[in-house]
């Protein structure tokens, strides 16, 4: 017997479901996800820290989970709202059944409810507030009241809510890499410093798959303390909430790309470099969610299928001449890529490292290795050229 929930939005919609994770409720940003896989990765990306995740497929939790597939050490969406939690699990890798993984990571979620309905309302209203309540003896007016009372997310920090609070090194490589033994990597010859504005596990595997040493440090982390770790080039994360109010990634930001190091942001981390280079950024009516968004190289015309999960845009428009776009959405025209012109520096909306979703634009990370390489024989030759002796 399971208990009883209900979904309150703050536009007074009701849905009316069973509760799949612990009695309690919980607040946040109701957005909804079209992935039709990686529903633990999407749980687990500090991404989605103070959201609640509206997945619309249909049939959510066929294969379990298990702890190779988080991104983080812990649940980060502020809920689950889905149609159906099949009966079974069955997978070979599976540990936990979704319902336990719930449980287990203390995360309120409702099934049973019309993710359709849903769905049609936060396209055509846009991402609102909104209360699960689960457990017996809910209170529609109070969910109702929690829901109006959820602040929104504009003006939120959360990444150095998020972020690691001490620096730490990353040796993991992919997990499932072929040719190699699980979490086996590379030999380590670039030194890559990573901003923690949410990171997701996935990326930096993918970072030591390419040879990387990485040290991953906390968000307000200031460029002196970066550059003083003398690295080949510094990566700004993805992450939760409103890039325009952190000033301090914006401030750091800026510093580093005087130094001309090499620059590579994914998602939180491609909207402050688009601060950092003088541009704004606008929250979006409902936002891109899931693992099935088109976009377009505008400097070739190739077209590439990504993963996305983001609330918030540079604008185009507030771009200096210095930054070009080099990526846009196919569904709406939305900004997902820009370069600088005078910098070795650039970064994508996406989600290039893909978990869940395709790995279209895996070849973003050999961009950004290629240019930490290529940094790296420019200073070699200068010292040989300095070390030679006269004619």
């Amino acid at each position: 017997m399971t208990a009883p929930a209900l979904l309150a939005l703050a536009d007074g919609s009701i849905f009316r479901g069973r509760s799949i994770g612990v009695s309690g409720s919980t607040t946040g940003e109701v957005v909804f996800n079209t992935s039709m896989t990686g529903y633990q990765e999407i749980l687990s990306d500090p991404s989605y820290t103070r959201q609640i995740v509206t997945l619309t497929c249909p049939h959510i939790g066929n294969t379990g989970t298990t702890p190779e597939d988080q991104e983080s050490g812990e649940l980060a969406a502020a809920g689950l709202v889905i149609r159906d939690l099949p009966l079974l699990t069955s997978n070979w890798r599976s540990t936990l059944s979704l319902a336990d993984y719930l449980k287990r990571g203390n995360t309120v979620a409702i099934a049973d409810i019309d993710t359709r309905r849903l769905t049609r309302i936060l396209r055509e209203k846009g991402s609102q507030a909104g209360c699960i309540m689960a457990g017996e003896g809910i209170d529609e007016a109070a969910a109702l009241a929690q829901a109006r009372a959820f602040p929104g997310l504009q003006g939120m920090d959360l990444a150095k809510v998020v972020s690691t609070t001490e620096a730490y090194q990353w040796n993991e490589g992919t997990l499932w890499a072929p040719q190699r033994a699980p979490g086996e990597r590379n030999l380590a010859r670039l030194h890559v410093v990573a901003y923690d504005f949410g990171i997701k596990s996935n990326i930096l595997r993918l970072l030591a798959d390419a040879g990387c040493r990485i040290t991953v440090v906390p968000a307000q982390t200031p460029a002196a303390e970066v550059l003083a770790l003398k690295p080949d080039g510094v990566f700004l994360s993805n992450g939760p909430g409103d890039p325009e109010p952190c000033d301090y990634a914006i401030t750091a930001i800026k510093q580093i790309l005087d130094t001309r190091l090499p620059v590579f942001g994914i998602c939180l981390g491609h909207q402050l470099l688009g601060l950092a280079a003088g541009g704004r950024t606008l929250k979006m009516k409902f936002g891109h969610h899931g693992a099935n968004h088109p976009v377009q190289d505008v400097e070739n015309g190739r077209v590439y299928i990504t993963s996305q999960n983001h609330g918030f845009a540079v604008d185009p428009e507030s771009l200096p001449a210095n930054v070009k776009v080099t990526h846009v959405s196919l569904f709406d025209g939305s900004l997902q890529g820009i370069r600088l012109l005078d910098r070795p520096a650039f970064s994508f909306q996406g989600h290039p490292e893909a978990s869940p979703g395709p790995h279209d634009l895996l070849p973003l990370f050999e961009r950004f290795i290629n240019a930490m390489t290529s940094r790296q024989h420019e200073k070699a030759s200068v010292a040989a050229a300095t070390r030679a002796p006269d004619a």
